[in-house]
């Protein structure tokens, strides 16, 4: 089945060119105790002097989808839903996979019902469905293809829990690839804020964050590990997004990581993201991959 772009629906990895997005619209965005990251800003907000302000919110997921459109990337959209009013962080509700979409089953009172406007928008681009998580709750920011062949799965247990990781991880066992369940800290909420491919055997992560045993699986399959440091880790730095051709959508908030990353010989956009960042996600949280250019 085709995308808009002529390519298969569906990837295989997550740093070749990107082609296809599902983003969402925060026309009801807020800042609610949505977990670790939103109850952080909510009882510092005063002493960091950060308030919501839905205007701001609106410029700067406008200028994310700017920066997409110019670097050639189709971008879909899921209903917004006042109801659903955190549903535009597209990459927990659903996952992209070789297969089809995983739909997710996710924790967060307030997200329950997210998954309503996934199969919606699956169902209705004629895109296929692969899974339904049930075992247990997970989400999509913990569905990490390192490559072709080889997933990592995470859970925290606040948001995915153990159950959902083992069913998702023996599902994709199932297809033949490689998938290791990882337990992560509650505070990083989901993998994508601890690990993301940016390239063939490169990552950004943070180490110290990792348990040394994941650290020592990815190097043992020759991944090379650009580390972020705890502070800009917090603050969601290594949730980004490859773009492909050695672009990366980066955030303002991690002017060390982009540093490093331009040193490496990566064009960088670092858009300020700050909103969503103190509100519980940055721009991989935003960006669910529905088409990718195959490894």
């Amino acid at each position: 089945m085709a995308g808009s772009n002529g390519a298969r629906w569906g990837i295989d990895n997550d740093y070749t060119r990107l082609n296809d997005v599902l983003l969402g619209k925060p026309e009801y965005f807020r800042w609610v105790d949505a977990g670790a990251i939103t109850q952080r800003t909510l009882k510092n907000a005063e002493k960091m002097g950060v308030t919501f302000d839905l205007q701001t919110a609106m410029a700067q997921h406008a200028e994310m989808v700017r920066l997409y459109e110019e670097a050639g990337v189709n971008c879909h959209y899921l209903q917004p839903d006042a109801v659903l009013h955190r549903n535009f962080f597209a990459r927990d509700s659903s996952a992209m996979t070789p297969w089809g979409a995983l739909i997710c089953h996710m924790q967060l009172k307030c997200r329950r019902a997210d998954y309503v406007t996934a199969i919606q928008f699956y169902q209705s681009n004629d895109i296929p469905i692969w899974k339904f998580a049930t075992a247990g709750h997970f989400e999509g920011g913990d569905f990490v293809i390192l490559e072709p062949g080889t997933v990592m799965v995470g859970w925290c247990g606040e948001r995915s829990e153990e159950a959902g990781a083992e069913q998702v991880a023996a599902w994709v066992r199932e297809e033949g690839w490689q998938a290791e369940v990882v337990p992560i800290p509650a505070h990083f909420i989901h993998l994508d804020g601890l690990l993301v491919p940016i390239a063939a055997k490169l990552a950004v992560a943070c180490v110290d964050a990792l348990e040394d045993w994941v650290v020592d699986y990815l190097r043992a399959r020759d991944f090379e590990l650009i580390d972020v440091n705890y502070k800009e880790a917090k603050a969601l730095g290594v949730n980004l997004v490859a773009l492909g051709d050695n672009r990366i959508l980066s955030m303002a908030g991690s002017p060390s990581l982009n540093e490093t990353l331009r040193a490496r010989g990566f064009e960088v956009f670092d858009p300020d993201m700050s909103m969503f960042t103190l509100g519980g996600g940055g721009v991989h949280c935003l960006s669910q991959a529905l088409s990718r250019v195959p490894a």
